[in-house]
């Protein structure tokens, strides 16, 4: 039977955020904004997010939570350089809130049209796909919505999709509109 480790954990919740398995290290902001900043700076986020000042809420905590996780696990990547790791997410409440956003932009522009920039963030997967382009990582990405046990169901499918070697890693991470957690995954 094969093993599987947690190499890596990220956590963003309101006011803090950090990274676990070489021991909690924790950091407090004021917003994602200065977080991200503050990340940066430290050298955990290697290269600039593009247009990370445009993302929505899940999307900032998703990649976040992700730079948190991988640097947690020592994985060092570089712009332009593809990885075989794969990531899946869940959520409660999926893109709710961005739909909503989107729909009353529509409606005030007339029911002609709504902003691209809202659009975009309408799919649940959109925060995890921003993360994967900004690290690189060319595995299976995917979102499954899990009302209950989320933690448990995607890090027993994370194992699953490494088992059956639709990616050497994966990155399984749970978001909702004000928190994140990430967690780095490998076979041994």
């Amino acid at each position: 039977m094969r093993k599987y480790k947690i190499c890596g954990r990220g956590w963003v919740k309101k006011g803090a955020c950090g990274f676990g398995n070489k021991g909690p290290v924790s950091q407090e902001y004021t917003d994602l904004r200065s977080m991200y900043a503050q990340l940066k700076e430290k050298g955990i986020f290697k290269f600039t997010v593009e247009n990370f000042g445009r993302f929505d809420q899940p999307s900032k905590l998703a990649v976040i939570t992700i730079a948190l996780a991988l640097h947690d696990a020592g994985l060092i990547y570089t712009k332009g350089k593809l990885q075989d790791v794969g990531i899946i997410g869940t959520s409660i409440a999926g893109s709710t809130e961005a739909n909503l956003a989107y729909f009353k932009d529509y409606v005030e522009a007339g029911r002609t049209l709504g902003r691209g920039n809202l659009f975009i963030y309408t799919l649940a997967s959109s925060p995890l796909a921003e993360a994967a382009i900004h690290f690189g990582l060319a595995g299976p990405l995917l979102f499954l919505g899990y009302g209950k046990n989320q933690k448990q169901n995607i890090l027993e499918q994370a194992k699953f999709m490494i088992k059956t070697k639709e990616a050497k890693a994966m990155l399984a991470v749970e978001l909702s509109e004000n928190e994140a957690a990430g967690y780095f995954i490998q076979g041994r």
